[in-house]
């Protein structure tokens, strides 16, 4: 059959709306830009489209409250908290947030760094229409990645997000940490250390390489400078070992070999080590030291992770043996730190994994993703310990979604 050239194919409009204007001009501006005129030219783009009394917020590292951010042109008042208000609402949700206002709308929209959340954006509108909010949710996007990239230019987002003096061994743990939280169709994790301000020995790591998730949280022995430094070895130890792809009873010489080598006999570090296959939900893990990590079905926790210790990181020597379970889609396992389940209450009795376990399950039936859980849960075992913790914590939950995310890399046109 002859081929119809009577009426081809109509040409894709390239040309600049101006959505596209504005936001363009934004990312071309912000190459260069510095980091104090971020705020005056949030203002100036929600100026544009129309909206007014903008506020940036960000989180603080308690995850308890959203701190306005200062700059020309942005308006300063008193934190939000996360908890119970529109700006919170949108924080843990992810989705924007409307609140009526008298003769207006205030927007919450969330800043979105990948999946990672960053803060709020907030500003008011006389009758916003569909295509401001599409508009203001794709800048909220590209306000987060720049508050992120610019942020490793000036102290000023740190310092805003500190509602407390920090010490200098939190201030080196969360310089090594990765996102607090992950997600993708097919796997999701969400990480939280506490006390936030004065953490010293505990850390995790996480990397999605391809389709197997690597993850490990440890805890170095001490509580102070030395075991800030040792934690910092073994994580940068840790990531040496798995981007050089070893198999993990590898990994765990490699960091046994570095902590040996720089710190006394005596010194040591636990940890556990996974690596989480996000197609077929295979996670092999090994476990130098730490309690059993909870597994999550259906809302209860059916067991902890079975499977033999081996000896601390710094006075291994041995073969670790690797441990197999196969989860099953919407598992979720729960790895923690002895700091959580070896505290004391005030009364002098031990914490223990079954308060945990009671807990676990009360954060999950609230529902929400896992950074929702991980931050509920957190909270909640530090008020059941009267607020104070005589040890650092860590909490690294993770999620197999088993979703197929093949078509985030199709284009609509």
């Amino acid at each position: 059959m002859a081929k119809d050239e009577s009426n081809p194919p109509a040409a894709t409009d390239r040309s600049e709306g101006f959505g596209e204007r504005l936001l363009g001009t934004l990312i071309e501006r912000a190459h260069e830009m510095p980091p104090q005129l971020i705020a005056p030219l949030v203002a100036e783009v929600i100026a544009a489209i129309g909206g007014s009394d903008v506020t940036v917020l960000l989180q603080d590292y308690d995850q308890r409250q959203l701190v306005p951010l200062p700059g020309k042109g942005l308006q300063v008042g008193t934190p939000e908290p996360i908890q119970d208000s529109p700006a919170g609402e949108a924080f843990l949700s992810d989705t924007p947030v409307e609140q009526s206002v008298p003769g207006a709308v205030r927007l919450f929209l969330p800043l979105l760094d990948g999946t990672d959340r960053v803060g709020v954006l907030a500003f008011t509108a006389a009758a916003p229409d569909q295509h401001d909010r599409r508009l203001a949710r794709r800048f909220a996007g590209q306000l987060a990645d720049i508050l992120v990239t610019k942020g490793m230019y000036t102290d000023r987002f740190f310092q805003t997000r500190r509602q407390q003096p920090m010490s200098l061994t939190a201030e080196m743990q969360w310089s090594l940490l990765p996102p607090l939280s992950m997600t993708t169709p097919q796997v999701a994790v969400a990480g939280i250390l506490e006390p936030a301000y004065s953490v010293a020995g505990d850390s995790f790591d996480y990397a999605l390489n391809d389709d197997v998730l690597h993850l490990a949280i440890i805890d170095a022995m001490g509580h102070g400078l030395d075991a800030a430094t040792m934690a910092t070895v073994a994580v940068a130890a840790y990531r040496h070992a798995r981007r050089a792809e070893v198999d993990l009873p590898d990994i765990y010489a490699a960091m046994d070999a570095a902590i040996a080598a720089q710190f006394d006999e005596d010194r040591f570090v636990t940890a556990q080590l996974a690596r989480f296959d996000v197609r077929t939900g295979q996670l092999l893990w090994l476990n130098a030291g730490h309690p059993r990590p909870l597994l999550l079905r259906n809302g209860k926790v059916i067991q902890a992770l079975r499977g033999p210790t081996t000896l601390p990181i710094g006075i291994g020597g041995v073969t670790p043996q690797v441990s197999e379970e196969t989860l099953q889609p919407g598992d979720r396992v729960l790895f923690f730190t002895d700091g959580i389940t070896e505290e004391h209450l005030t009364d002098g009795e031990l914490f223990g994994t079954p308060r945990l376990i009671e807990q676990f399950e009360r954060a999950q039936a609230e529902g929400g993703p896992p950074h929702s859980t991980v931050r509920r849960l957190s909270h909640a075992l530090m008020a059941e310990r009267g607020g104070t913790t005589s040890d650092d914590a860590t909490l690294f939950l993770l999620e197999w979604r088993d979703q197929d995310p093949s078509h985030l890399d199709v284009i609509d046109t």
